[in-house]
């Protein structure tokens, strides 16, 4: 009995850090489909070339706004999006944009602000609420951030993001089986992703289908072999099917891509020898 509360307490602390940690990278690409050469120095110069040409054109000053998030220059993005909206306050793009940067500069309050005032101008922009959800999700808001993606779910959405998050909340909740189905559909929207086959992995060993959870860590890992918390992932497996000396090496290659990863450390401590 105790070695199965041992491995629950392993698992809920998984799940927590799963949470804790999916879509905290933000950027303007989270909002904006763009090519990342679009942060170029040559580029925002090209674009600033733009501006200064238009000197009215929201939209101008909009695309300059996402070239400097994307190269994480957060205040001349912030200053560009406020411009556009100065310039037309009913674009609803550039509301969602800068809630993108206030999210990044870590005001959250802001964030959601500017998402509702995108959503009161359009109230079938997906990207709004989808974006809203995360800000409130990340806050521990979950009912808040359900119905974010409950909505952008039903007006058709096919942004992977805002299945991938409502399974977030299933899996948080303990309802695996529909968390598996969303992360499935966020996988079918986007195959490339490693977060959506971490998080389906992560429902799998919950439901203590050991071998399907390790196909979908590996498959996240094959995507992107610095992805800290799918090696943790990997290790609870392997520890869980007895191998200490494989959940060892796996917890140390997460360890030494995030040394902050409790979940990381704790598991070398337990499988270390």
């Amino acid at each position: 009995m105790a070695n199965q509360s041992n491995h629950r307490n392993i698992l809920a602390v998984a799940i927590v850090a799963l949470g804790a940690s999916a879509c905290q990278q933000t950027s303007v690409t989270d909002s904006v489909k763009i090519d990342p050469a679009q942060g170029s120095e040559t580029n925002i110069s090209s674009l600033t070339s733009v501006v200064e040409n238009n000197p009215k054109s929201a939209e101008a000053y909009n695309v300059r706004g996402t070239a400097y998030g994307t190269a994480g220059r957060n205040r001349e993005a912030l200053a560009d999006f406020s411009r556009a909206i100065e310039l037309n306050p009913k674009f609803y793009k550039a509301y969602a944009n800068r809630a993108l940067v206030h999210r990044a500069m870590g005001d959250p309050v802001s964030a959601i602000n500017d998402y509702s005032a995108a959503l009161k101008i359009n109230g079938q922009y997906d990207e709004a609420y989808i974006g809203r959800g995360n800000v409130y999700r990340l806050a521990g808001k979950d009912e808040q951030a359900f119905r974010d993606f409950e909505r952008a779910i039903r007006i058709g959405t096919t942004n992977p993001r805002a299945y991938h998050s409502r399974g977030l909340i299933y899996q948080k909740q303990g309802k695996h089986n529909q968390a598996i189905e969303d992360f499935s559909t966020a996988i079918s929207l986007q195959a490339d992703a490693a977060a959506p086959y971490n998080s389906r992995g992560v429902s799998y060993l919950a439901l203590g289908n050991l071998d399907n959870a390790l196909d979908d860590i590996n498959h996240a890992l094959r995507l992107d072999d610095r992805y800290a918390e799918a090696w943790a992932n990997q290790a609870l497996v392997y520890e869980k099917k007895g191998d200490r000396s494989r959940a060892f090496k796996s917890y140390a290659r997460a360890f030494s891509l995030d040394s902050g990863l409790t979940i990381a450390r704790e598991g070398m401590n337990r499988t270390r020898g």
